[in-house]
């Protein structure tokens, strides 16, 4: 039995078993679903703190609103899924809005955003076992890899641990990398061909076994880039999203072109598309469906 956003406060208080018991009525489907395409609006900037879009610093740090625009986006034909971290998963859940979806558990939060230990990136969200529990479909995690950095390594080997727990349980695990380096103190993601091509071989060679992994990656700076850069795997990818500040019609061209690559199996996009820089969060989500 499904709630309202208003509720939901009142249920944690008295019904926490109510989670699990949501979990475990939601009708699942296959990762891949008839279109052969992966469609995943992402929701997980929050555990990061990273709550800002565009000039709005904290335009994510309404979850009532939060919600609200989530429930749209996964009401719209061609909207495969959801990817968040627990919070907001299980408000969904009580939403009664993730039957029939694809439901991917977000990992690793531990790198705030603007901290100094930003880059030494833990695993403080989902785990293997939570994921399996719950019945959900699939894991993600952040890699970001900055070589002057040691809290990269702590990070790139925890991610293969990752790896191999979701793994054992048959479970997809799509791993987003980055090489990134501090420019003025903050975290910056290197877009150019050869960072984004290192990146991935990197991501590829995680853990006792590469079967269950997904990469995750950003369209290059320079789109036509990017079909040199997938070279670098056989795995599986999806595009990211990330910011596309106000020249929304640009991102759109760079995933068209992204997503006729043979590797490339759908799209992942956040906050382009709960918070798009025109228009609502319909007409947003429609056009990147139309993409695939």
């Amino acid at each position: 039995m499904s709630i309202s956003i208003p509720d939901l406060t009142r249920m944690r208080v008295r019904h926490p078993e109510a989670v699990a018991e949501a979990a475990a009525r939601r009708v699942r489907r296959p990762l891949i679903g008839d279109s052969g395409r992966l469609m995943i609006v992402a929701a997980d900037h929050p555990a990061r703190g990273s709550l800002g879009v565009g000039d709005r610093r904290l335009a994510m740090a309404n979850r009532a609103d939060l919600l609200e625009r989530l429930c749209i986006a996964l009401s719209r034909p061609g909207v495969d899924g959801v990817l968040a971290t627990a919070d907001i998963l299980e408000d969904l859940l009580l939403l009664g809005v993730l039957d029939d979806k694809v439901v991917m558990g977000s990992m690793n939060r531990g790198g705030l955003a603007g901290a100094s230990f930003e880059m030494d990136d833990r695993f403080t969200g989902h785990r293997a076992e939570d994921i399996a529990r719950l019945g959900f479909d699939a894991g993600k995690l952040l890699l970001r890899i900055d070589y002057d950095d040691p809290g990269s390594l702590r990070t790139l080997e925890s991610a293969a641990r990752a790896v191999d727990d979701m793994a054992a349980r048959r479970l997809p695990l799509f791993v987003e990398p980055f090489l990134s380096r501090r420019v003025d103190g903050k975290v910056r993601n290197d877009l150019s061909a050869e960072a984004v091509t290192r990146s991935i071989a990197i991501a590829s060679g995680l853990g006792g076994t590469s079967a269950y992994t997904w990469l995750k990656v950003p369209v290059t700076e320079d789109p036509d880039d990017m079909a040199g850069a997938l070279q670098a795997s056989t795995l599986p990818a999806v595009l990211l999203g990330g910011e596309v500040g106000g020249d929304q019609e640009r991102a759109y061209e760079k995933w068209r072109t992204a997503l006729r690559l043979p590797t490339v199996q759908g799209l992942v996009v956040g906050r382009s598309l709960l918070y798009p820089a025109e228009g609502s969060v319909e007409t947003a989500v429609d056009t990147a469906v139309g993409l695939l």
